[in-house]
């Protein structure tokens, strides 16, 4: 069992790279098995949640090939199987992708419910009205999302009920393939389904539209392979944003596509904060006084939910009251409890927490319930005076690449200790 110590009150000064986004690596892996010849995925971030679609995709019989620790060539012309592994598939999310993935390859595909964070019920009917639209029959046993064509695929006008990225993404790869013009209405517009359609259209794919409120797609017989670079993660980009703000720091992030950070850059701003846009960086510097600010979550190109918690985090030390709304999750508040053991004076009220700034925050021994969560525990704790020791970190190791040694590299002190299994279980 491993936990992070962070002694706290130093500000956070430097440069640091952004790694590719894990919300789009985790689409585009699985993307590549539509293919009809390798492809060379670069700029992969190397988190948990990647590694474990990449042992999905070789159980599933694709050849991985790492060229070096970014980069794989993946050749999936011996895939198979239509069926994901439950053993392998449980705690991500993301799994949901080799259903859309293998429909189109193999016109079938069995994959269990999704996993991942315990933020709230992840209903997967939007899925299967795509599948179901474009011919095939869909069921639920015992845990599995087991999809199959009826006889032959045909494209059709999907209207999506709510705007959900995990379907729209499952629609462009099941749709991808599919003889005629499948058009999807109300779609999510997040920089990762853009990435996506421009990953399949380097590969020959016909999908026009990613990013407004409609996309059509136009099935296409073959994909060729090729190389393609995942965008930079504009979560991870805005948790250093986040974290310069709450430390008075002054914090130089590379990598990025500012143009992807606009919801969170004006937050951050609102919040006393000096941001400076570049090409493909953004320079925030912290003030000592922090604004309260109210933040109401909402699809790209709103506030990103996954964003919500370290904003939180940020708050808990602003000169005032500040009001988050969570529109999207049920239960992403789990980590209040974790901020309230550091001090913070938070109330929830079902998707509304009302933060009342403090003075200072506390060390704390705090568990992070999940990835974004987490990021928020670690810029709480780099804020507070003394020591705080935080539990399950495997959360945010799903998401967020190096963490350790980049908050080090901007002076953090934080360390990460091993705590053998017979000392925790004494402890219990």
């Amino acid at each position: 069992m491993d936990k992070y110590i962070i002694k706290g009150g130093t500000r956070l000064l430097g440069r640091v790279q952004v790694s590719g986004a894990k919300n789009a690596a985790v689409a585009i892996l699985p993307a590549v098995l539509v293919s009809d010849e390798p492809c060379i995925i670069e700029n992969l971030p190397m988190v948990s949640d990647v590694t474990d679609i990449i042992d999905i995709m070789t159980v599933l019989g694709a050849g991985i090939e790492f060229i070096d620790k970014r980069t794989v060539r993946v050749d999936a012309t011996g895939v198979l199987s239509g069926g994901v592994p439950i053993e392998k598939a449980r705690g991500i999310r993301a799994a949901y992708y080799f259903l859309g993935a293998l429909l189109s390859r193999d016109r079938r595909a069995s994959v269990p419910m999704p996993g991942g964070d315990d933020i709230g019920t992840r209903p997967i009917d939007q899925h299967l009205k795509v599948f179901s639209a474009l011919g095939c029959d869909c069921d639920v046993e015992y845990g599995i999302v087991g999809i199959k064509a009826k006889k032959n695929l045909s494209g059709a006008r999907i209207f999506f009920d709510i705007v959900t990225v995990g379907a729209t993404i499952n629609a462009m790869l099941a749709a991808v393939k599919t003889p005629g013009q499948t058009t999807l209405e109300n779609v999510a517009k997040e920089p990762h389904i853009v990435d996506v359609a421009n990953f399949l259209n380097s590969l020959g794919a016909d999908i026009r539209g990613a990013g407004t409120d409609v996309i059509k797609v136009r099935g296409v017989n073959f994909l060729h392979g090729g190389s393609y670079s995942i965008v930079p993660d504009q979560i991870e980009a805005g948790t250093y944003m986040a974290a310069a703000a709450a430390t008075e720091g002054d914090i130089l992030i590379e990598g990025v596509i500012p143009k992807h950070l606009e919801s969170i850059t004006d937050k951050i701003r609102l919040s006393g904060a000096t941001v400076e846009e570049y090409d493909d960086a953004i320079r925030v510097r912290g003030d000592k006084k922090i604004s309260p600010v109210s933040i109401k979550t909402m699809p790209h190109p709103g506030f990103p939910t996954d964003m919500q918690s370290q904003m939180t985090a940020l708050l808990c030390r602003a000169s005032g009251t500040s009001v988050v709304t969570e529109s999207i999750w049920d239960s992403r508040f789990k980590y209040v409890d974790e901020l309230r053991r550091m001090g913070a004076k938070i109330q929830v009220d079902g998707k509304v927490a009302v933060v009342e700034g403090v003075e200072r925050l506390t060390g704390a021994p705090v568990r992070m319930p999940d990835i974004r969560a987490g990021a928020a525990l670690i810029i709480a704790a780099l804020t507070a005076d003394g020591t705080s020791e935080i539990d399950d970190i495997y959360h945010i190791e799903r998401g967020y690449e190096d963490v350790v040694d980049k908050f080090k590299g901007l002076g953090a002190d934080i360390e990460q200790i091993f705590i053998p299994d017979e000392v925790t279980k004494r402890a219990l």
